[in-house]
Parts: structure tokens; sequence; C-alpha cells
């Protein structure tokens, strides 16, 4: 599979093209175009059960778009909301995903849902994570710019603004400050990752956008 991503920071998307008989997996509603010969078959990966899980808990579609071709041919694909697209190349490692990030994966790529324990439910990338493994391509997306950073140490990354991360990463769920600070700054909890290994953060987040709106939308 070839990919070509456009339209980033703002807009973006990713044009995958096809060898005859390859396939690949999408989050639903997110094909934009593709070659006219394109076939697609819904999915409802890793059974009713994981598929389920994925929906209700990942923030992902219940079923997913299988598009292939025996002649070969294109699909384009972008996000439900506005921001950059990210291709990645697994080489057997996996990637951990928060809820509403995954887009697209080629058919060596695995997506799981697992509960991302008791801290978790106290943060802003919900209370389960989706974990891509593999081998082959993965294209996720952030809501706004993406920023990706290569850690060694420690980062602290208000929860809203975190998109991926290798799990060679830990993280823990913590204040600010203290009860004063927490409850008048308006920044809530954050999350402290630390270890060595690539994360990838958004400039925006759709709660806070959403929030900036639903004022306008009262009159």
């Amino acid at each position: 599979m070839k990919i070509r991503v456009r339209g980033n920071p703002d807009f973006g998307e990713a044009t995958c093209v096809l060898e005859p008989g390859e396939k690949m997996l999408c989050e639903g509603r997110s094909m934009s175009r593709m070659s006219a010969h394109m076939e697609l078959k819904v999915r409802a990966k890793g059974g009713l059960l994981r598929s389920a899980v994925r929906a209700v808990a990942g923030g992902e579609s219940f079923f997913l778009s299988e598009y292939s071709s025996d002649r070969g041919g294109f699909v384009t694909v972008v996000p439900g909301t506005p921001g950059a697209v990210v291709h990645r190349q697994l080489q057997g490692e996996t990637l951990v995903l928060t809820a509403g990030s995954f887009l697209a994966s080629g058919q060596g790529v695995d997506i799981k849902t697992k509960f991302g324990g008791v801290k978790s439910l106290f943060g802003g990338e919900g209370a389960f994570l989706l974990f891509a493994k593999g081998h082959g391509d993965l294209l996720f997306n952030a809501f706004g710019g993406i920023v990706e950073r290569d850690l060694e140490g420690s980062l602290t990354v208000d929860s809203g603004h975190v998109v991926a991360w290798e799990p060679s990463l830990t993280y823990q769920i913590k204040a600010v400050g203290g009860l004063k600070q927490t409850v008048f700054s308006g920044e809530g909890l954050v999350m402290e990752f630390k270890g060595r290994g690539r994360i990838w953060l958004q400039t925006r987040t759709l709660k806070e956008t959403a929030g900036w709106i639903t004022p306008y939308l009262m009159f």
C-alpha cells in the first residue's frame, strides 16, 4: 500500500493506493472518494463483543469499512474532525491510541481495545485505550495540528491533548497543584509521562472548542 497524506495540519486526508487484492480497514464514514471499481464490505472486526467494546468504550465505529479490489485502486479517507493525519509504518511494535483517534490500517495491523486501568477513569483520554500492533500501515488523526516528540525523562500534558504514545512510556494521572489550583485554574487533571519513547499530542481539544462555541448557539 502506498499512502500520501495531504492537507496537514488543518484538514488532513490520506490517499491510500492498494495493490490488486490488497485490503484496508477504515473507520466508518471516513471515506471521501475512491476508485469506481473498489469493493466495500462491512466488518465487525474481532467479533461482535470486541466491536461493541471498541464502539462504546473506545470512541470508534461498531463496524469498520473494508476496501479492496481485484484490479487495485485508491481510497481517500478523512477524519470526522478538522486536524492533522499521521501515517505510521508499524514493524511489529505496538502503539497506544486514545479514543477517537483511529482512522485506518492495513491488513497486518490488529486493533484491540483494553481497559486503561483505574487511573484512566479520571483522565481525559477515556477509560479504554486502543492498542495497534502488527506489521503494516496505521493512520490516526488529531484535532488541530500534531506535535510529535521523542521523550527521554518526564513530560506533563493536559490529558485532552494526548493522541498516541509508545507503550515504553508510563503515565500517571495527577492534579496540577493543590485543591485551589485545580478548582480555580481550569486546568483540572494532567497526565505525567515518564520513560523513553515517542508521544503524539494535538494542539486543540474538542471539549474546549465545543465549550467556546456553545454560548453562541444559545441565541
